[in-house]
């Protein structure tokens, strides 16, 4: 039998977008695997701080009585001046020792600044710090903390529950893949930060394997998914360009904060390089969530469309998928800004009280970083909306068939 003549550039043109697709993807994937591998953290995963590692022992007790109680409040080997009180109001929590050698032993330590008796009644977990006997034959008990486990993980399930309630087997797949991602993080990236790893290098290798893991994960192997994916690819290098610009051109110095200041001392001679590469690394990780949330949306309504009319060009369905990124613009714009405002609150109150005028607050050092990861993360974000529905409608005409079904596979 012949084959109709119109159809074979046809079959030849969706056999060429297929293979550049597939291409990219793989040739993404590879570099990132490489680039992960080059810059894998070594046997020792921590510099040397200076610090002496003391031996303590955090073991869990039990909250049994506190006490108002007056403490020395001078500093040692400094001079009393008048401007630190000599006494000062702390509190004094009982608890019994729950774990270890001293487990049903009761020793009292002084809270934290700020806790009430209020805070720590009979029965509240904390976290006591047991530092042993020294050449004095002195042992020393210290307040830790809140012991959290039980909340945090009872959060953590209701989250997972939930997700997988909605959103069944993708929600599970997707929490599949958020574990996969933090693993990433941890094995990886951090510890290759810390050893002074070229940070570029580094995060656009992890954030390129946890994109692809978690888009195909929760979303499978599908068309628009990997039109998603090289959307999401394209707004990362987009956003890592935009970030070392604007912080090249802001000259935006690590350690402007108390934060990173101390952390550039603990890295040594390499801190503010290391801290350089921190910056980066955090404005390119921040935008990896809001760039998986618009792309995938984005490809999926390109899809959806041309499922609706199956005879539509790719420039109509290019100019009504943007109609609707248009919309999806102008509210993630917002998401981005706040989630930024609300992780650098503190940086916003400080700055309230020191009376600064408007100007001069917004080009401050600590200020400055902020602005430049939410303009970067923006920019990117924005850009990437037109790329992702321009190659999803390249893809939904050469490559999909004329019905279309959200189960189209490779």
């Amino acid at each position: 039998m012949s084959v109709d003549a119109p159809a074979a550039p046809r079959r030849a043109a969706r056999s060429r977008t297929g293979v550049v697709l597939v291409v990219l993807v793989v040739l993404a994937a590879t570099a990132a695997v490489v680039g992960l591998l080059a810059t894998w953290p070594g046997e020792d995963r921590r510099p040397d701080t200076g610090f002496v590692d003391v031996e303590v022992e955090r073991l869990s007790a039990t909250v049994v009585g506190s006490r108002w109680d007056t403490c020395d409040g001078t500093v040692e080997d400094m001079e009393p001046d008048g401007s630190v009180p000599q006494t000062v109001r702390c509190l004094h929590v009982s608890a019994e020792v729950g774990a270890g050698a001293s487990a049903g032993t009761t020793v009292e330590v002084i809270a934290t600044s700020g806790l009430t008796r209020a805070d720590v009644p009979p029965g509240t977990g904390i976290v006591l710090e047991h530092y042993p006997a020294d050449q004095n034959g002195d042992e020393v008990w210290a307040w830790g903390d809140f012991r959290r486990g039980v909340p945090l993980t009872t959060f953590a399930l209701a989250f997972a529950l939930v997700t997988v309630l909605v959103a069944g087997m993708r929600g599970l797949r997707a929490l599949v893949g958020l574990a996969v991602a933090f693993g990433v993080l941890a094995v990886h990236l951090v510890p290759a930060l810390v050893q002074g790893q070229p940070a570029l290098v580094a995060t656009l290798s992890a954030a390129t394997v946890v994109v692809v893991v978690v888009l195909y994960l929760a979303h499978g192997f599908s068309l628009r998914t990997t039109t998603a994916l090289l959307g999401t690819l394209g707004g990362l290098v987009l956003v890592t360009v935009l970030g070392v610009v604007g912080a090249h051109v802001a000259h935006l110095h690590p350690g402007s904060t108390e934060d990173t200041y101390q952390l550039a001392r603990l890295l040594g001679d390499d801190g503010v390089r290391i801290l350089q590469g921190v910056f980066l690394s955090g404005v390119v990780l921040a935008g990896i969530g809001v760039l998986n949330d618009v792309t995938i949306t984005q490809a999926s309504a390109v899809f959806e469309l041309r499922a609706a009319d199956p005879a539509a060009s790719w420039r109509t369905l290019l100019a009504r998928g943007m109609r609707i990124g248009r919309d999806h613009i102008a509210s993630t714009v917002y998401t981005i800004a706040f989630a930024y405002a609300g992780a650098s609150m503190p940086v916003l109150l400080l700055l309230e009280l020191y009376d600064q005028p408007l100007g001069q607050t917004l080009t401050s050092g600590a200020f400055a970083e902020q602005v430049v990861s939410t303009l970067a993360g923006s920019i990117g974000l924005v850009l990437a909306i037109p790329l992702t529905t321009a190659v999803a409608a390249v893809a939904a005409v050469r490559l999909a068939p004329a019905r279309i079904s959200g189960g189209h596979r490779h």
